[in-house]
């Protein structure tokens, strides 16, 4: 019996003491967008009501966790991510992480990482807390015109994603992963990279509030 109990209890203890040994780091103020920088269109983003507000003029931006770096934007290699996120009807956007400002195309796509999907359109089969191109889901967990919490966790090569604490996607890249030209750079960074909120065209507007971040051995 107590072996059967220690074999349950000790994950547990292990993932506590995991993600214990760093501090969360608050990534906005709530005020305006100190620590943050755009890659291209900076009036796609703005600070509404403790918020941040991202709607572009043209598709798309993305706003970039800069800190205190005076050019380009902090890295990170492994970290838990959390914030609260909501929209307005028919918008898309998305989460990048293990990104950076490189683009793909002339809609300023990004070339590298990954994109956990923030979407309430109709017309878009990858709906929310989908990983972009990688694990896609058919139905949104959550109703997007309501605040709900997004926790993205990267360890090493392993990716998961709990939307209102509910695990959505736990996926593992895999050694020589193979990706479609396209699509090439969809790749978790030996070195880390960059955290980016999209915002993906004149019709979609999201908020975002309550970022922080802890970073993970």
């Amino acid at each position: 019996m107590f072996l059967k109990a220690l074999r349950f209890i000790a994950p547990l203890l292990l993932t506590v003491g995991y993600s214990s040994g760093e501090e969360w780091q608050t990534l906005f103020n709530g005020k305006d967008l100190s620590g943050w920088r755009a890659n291209v269109m900076p009036e796609s983003f703005s600070v509404v009501d403790g918020t941040i507000r991202a709607h572009a003029p043209a598709e798309s931006a993305h706003l970039f966790y800069a800190g205190d770096l005076k050019e380009g934007f902090e890295k990170f290699r492994n970290f838990i991510l959390e914030a609260k996120v909501r929209s307005e009807p028919g918008s898309n956007s998305g989460i990048f992480i293990h990104t950076d400002m490189s683009i793909r195309d002339e809609a300023h796509h990004l070339a590298k990482g990954y994109e956990i999907q923030l979407n309430s359109s109709d017309k878009e089969a990858r709906k929310t807390g989908s990983l972009y191109a990688i694990v896609d889901l058919a139905k949104s967990p959550v109703d997007e015109s309501q605040w709900f919490d997004v926790r993205i966790t990267v360890v090493d090569q392993r990716i998961t994603i709990h939307l209102n604490d509910k695990l959505v996607v736990d996926y593992t890249e895999p050694k020589d992963a193979k990706r479609p030209p396209e699509r090439a750079g969809r790749l978790v960074s030996p070195d880390g990279g960059g955290i980016a909120l999209q915002a993906h065209d004149p019709k979609s507007t999201f908020y975002f509030k309550d970022l922080r971040l802890k970073r993970l051995p």
